[in-house]
């Protein structure tokens, strides 16, 4: 008993305190629950009446606030005990009758508490999704209904409910089954009906959900319901989706006009009339449409709003491509405007968004003048003299169009105006640099670099119209610094840049509409191969070096996490090195280019951090722009010019020579051939800058044990390469690679040939008779050298032997002619020692 006292006190308590909104639905039905399972625990075997009704009553709230707050699924419990309640008062009712007149009024007390049990059971079993038990619960109430009837309203709102749930989740069978019950059980009783307005609604739900599901297959369907829905009640809403579904079934222009005529003395508002103007024109019903809008001026001729009808007029004749029509269209509006037929400004801002949407339509097609002749609808509704910011704009818009057709003067003119309306804005001061630029008048661009940055670094309160977002300033001067490095002012475009790191919010967008001009400039030099354009690109990537080393000062002052942190830097540079190196590798046919971009790649990677695949490259980037400078050297340029490109070579020499140390330490570099390039290079480089420091490079190079034979021929070759000439030098080199010749277990003759080839040749020049003997010694024992090769291998080129025998032979005729006779003798005697072994020029030698 005590139990089952507090179980009725805690559901008392939740009802007067959920009156008071002290608790919430959810808590509410939680409370609900425990008191109703605590009575429900105290139940004996043999209940009173008063216990069962309570007990109904508790199951049947608590069920209902667990389907209200959406679980469902809990609700399903108590509704069955309710039922089961249900039943056994129903029995003992019968049980205490005296008669049939007793049990007809019990079981009519009953089914009250039945019908609302069943209803509650078939709102559980539609948000649980089962259709079937919903349907079987709305039947049995259905049944009811006669000996219930003003339980008719209610039953027909429920399943109206039922299908706007299933129509919003898109099971338009099961919602067009409940609308179509929830209409059938609204006719049943009309004294009891939801009336007229609810049953009008209910079908035009029913046509939607018919249109929707399948307008093809059901048409008709949606077609009766829409006329039934109409003739229970006219409204604006009925109106349009029969207009709606006749236009999707193809239906045809009489057809439509039927049904327009149907509300033709229905009271409907503009904007609605508007709609259903521009649903006809959307589906291409330019005829029907365009009738029906000239019909609506005259229901509303003393409305105010008379020109939306005019806008949508103009908006649709756009549409459907009919320019000239909507120029006449607004040339009429231009006359009204001054004639006393004003638009409202709302209106008429419409209007001018329209000309200035077809304007710019027109400039992306670079049809310049078109978009001309609709800015000036524009500036016709302007009075002479406004100031007005979006007359500014207009303007500036003007100015771009006029510099695309080259009319310069009448691109300053819109500038002027723009300025007159608006000379703090930072678009303005764009547009006067980019005329400034233009003209090549660099100090009023640069006057206008300085406003803009000034403007960027604090924006024009009376801006806030015009500004598309917080980075405006800094892509504005992105923009500027990218129209002066293509027309050859690097001078503007450095202070635009100044301005740019100095004000940028967030440098990663600066970088990544670098990036973007990067791609956009190399789309543009592959398409035209224009020299002026590669010039603007270097001069970008010259742009982009200057701006890693500003970054430099911003990386020590303290930054957001939004902003340019360190490691965002080196990514960029990555980026950017990468990219040049790329150009550089496709510059083969250009030194200069590619050896420009090589030394940028080399700027760039100094950038990120100094890791072996980094230094690498920096390696690398240097390596050939010393072997580009070399190689443009040895062409046929002036001397100043080879001075300064030999030099420059020399400078990328040492700097990578600093390089290549520390890469050494990170690895096993002993097949990498960077040490030999670095001397070959320095040498040519010193030897023809005449350096008197070569010889203590050589000194150096005498020394090394691991000198190969082909580096020393090599620096043979240079040092006698004009305009360079170090004979001495020469001579040592080639006697260092002719005894590493003979050193060899065996000895690769043609080599061996060409190289005591130069030696001879270096050392016993033609034509000269005054010899020193100890010169001709020596080259004496240059021939016994060869003679000793040759003797030992059948390999030694014939043509040499001819060469080595002649040599010696007019060596001694030569000895001959100044008197020397014994050493003519002895090198005739040694030419003669060649002829032996001539193979089959040896008769013609004899």
């Amino acid at each position: 008993l005590q139990v089952e006292e507090s179980a009725v006190s805690l559901w008392n308590w939740t009802v007067t305190k959920h009156t008071g909104a002290v608790i919430s639905d959810e808590q509410r039905a939680k409370l609900r629950f425990v008191a109703c399972r605590l009575i429900c625990l105290c139940e004996g075997s043999d209940p009173p009446e008063g216990t069962i009704r309570r007990q109904i009553l508790m199951s049947m709230k608590t069920g209902k606030g667990w389907i209200d707050i959406g679980k469902a699924g809990l609700a399903d419990g108590f509704l069955e005990n309710a039922m089961s309640s249900i039943e056994k008062l129903y029995a003992k009712l019968r049980k205490g009758s005296e008669g049939e007149a007793d049990i007809q009024v019990h079981r009519a007390d009953v089914e009250k508490s039945l019908f609302k049990v069943l209803s509650y059971q078939a709102e559980s079993a539609v948000a649980q999704g089962d259709f079937q038990k919903a349907v079987m619960c709305v039947q049995r109430c259905k049944d009811m209904l006669m000996k219930l009837p003003k339980e008719t309203c209610y039953l027909s709102i429920l399943c109206y409910n039922f299908g706007v749930e299933t129509y919003g989740w898109k099971r338009y069978e099961q919602s067009s089954f409940w609308l179509s019950q929830s209409y059938d059980i609204g006719k049943m009783d009309m004294k009891y009906s939801v009336g007229k307005e609810m049953q009008a609604k209910v079908l035009r739900l029913l046509a939607t959900t018919y249109f929707e599901w399948d307008c093809s297959l059901y048409l008709d369907k949606a077609l009766k319901a829409i006329n039934l829905a109409n003739q229970e009640n006219l409204h604006p809403a009925g109106f349009f989706l029969k207009v709606k579904i006749l236009l999707k079934s193809g239906a045809s222009d009489e057809d439509i006009n039927s049904a327009l005529a149907e509300f033709t003395h229905f009271e409907m508002s503009l904007d609605f009339c508007l709609n259903t103007a521009k649903l006809l024109l959307e589906h291409g019903r330019e005829s029907v449409g365009f009738d029906f809008l000239k019909s609506v001026p005259e229901r509303f001729e003393s409305s105010p709003d008379l020109g939306k009808i005019t806008l949508l007029h103009i908006e649709f004749l756009l549409q459907n491509k009919r320019e000239l029509l909507a120029k006449q269209k607004i040339e009429e509006v231009i006359i009204g405007h001054y004639t006393g037929k004003q638009l409202l400004p709302e209106a008429l801002n419409q209007l001018h968004i329209i000309l200035w949407d077809r304007a710019a339509k027109h400039y992306e097609e670079k049809s310049y003048s078109e978009a001309l002749h609709w800015y000036n609808y524009s500036v016709s509704f302007y009075t002479p003299g406004q100031i007005d910011q979006n007359l500014a704009k207009l303007q500036r818009n003007m100015a771009s169009c006029y510099l695309h057709l080259k009319q310069v003067d009448k691109a300053k003119e819109a500038v002027k105006q723009a300025e007159r309306c608006d000379p703090n804005s930072i678009f303005t001061k764009f547009s006067v640099y980019k005329i400034a630029v233009l003209e090549n008048d660099t100090d009023k661009a640069m006057e206008a670099v300085i406003e803009m940055g000034k403007l960027a670094e604090k924006p024009s309160e009376h801006e806030d119209k015009l500004r598309v977002d917080k980075n405006t300033g800094s892509n504005l001067l992105s923009l500027a610094a990218q129209i002066a490095l293509e027309n050859d002012q690097q001078i503007v475009a450095i202070k635009a840049l100044e301005y740019l790191s100095e004000h940028l919010q967030d440098c990663r967008q600066l970088f990544t509409s670098l990036k973007c001009l990067v791609r956009l400039m190399l789309s543009k030099i592959m398409a035209e191969n224009s020299e002026k354009r590669w010039v603007s690109l270097k001069n970008h990537f010259l742009m982009v070096d200057m701006l890693f080393q500003l970054s430099h000062k911003k990386l020590a002052e303290s930054f957001t996490e939004e902003k340019f942190t360190g490691d965002m830097r080196i990514l960029e540079a990555h980026w950017f090195r990468k990219v040049a190196w790329n150009l550089a590798v496709q510059f083969k046919d250009s030194p200069e280019k590619m050896r420009d971009f090589f030394v940028l790649s080399f700027k760039l990677s100094q950038f990120c951090p100094s890791d072996k695949a980094v230094l690498i490259a920096q390696k690398t980037c240097l390596l050939m722009a010393a072997a580009v400078d070399l190689e443009m050297g040895r062409q046929q340029v002036t001397p100043s010019e080879q001075t300064e490109l030999f030099s420059q070579a020399l400078q990328h020499l040492q700097t990578c020579k600093e390089i290549w140390k520390v890469l050494k330490l990170t690895g096993d570099f002993s097949k990498d051939p960077t040490d030999t390039l670095l001397l070959l290079y320095e040498f040519e480089a010193r030897s023809k800058l005449n350096d008197p420091t070569l010889h203590n490079l050589m000194e150096s190079v005498w020394e090394q044990p691991q000198i190969e034979i082909k580096t020393l021929e090599i620096i043979a070759s240079l040092a006698m390469e004009p305009p360079a000439r170090y004979p001495v030098l020469c001579k040592k080199a080639l006697k260092s690679a002719l005894n590493l010749h003979r050193k060899e277990a065996v000895i690769d003759a043609v080599k061996f040939s060409k190289c005591l080839h130069s030696l001879i040749n270096i050392s016993l020049p033609t034509g000269l008779t005054d010899l020193d003997t100890c010169v001709l010694q020596e080259v004496w024992d240059y021939f016994e050298d060869g003679l000793s090769v040759i003797s030992s291998t059948d390999a030694y080129p014939e043509m040499e032997i001819l060469w080595l025998m002649t040599r010696a032979w007019n060596t001694g005729i030569f000895q001959y002619t100044v008197g020397k006779y014994k050493e003519a003798e002895q090198w005739c005697g040694l030419g003669m020692r060649f002829l032996n072994h001539l193979g089959s020029l040896k008769k013609t030698y004899e």
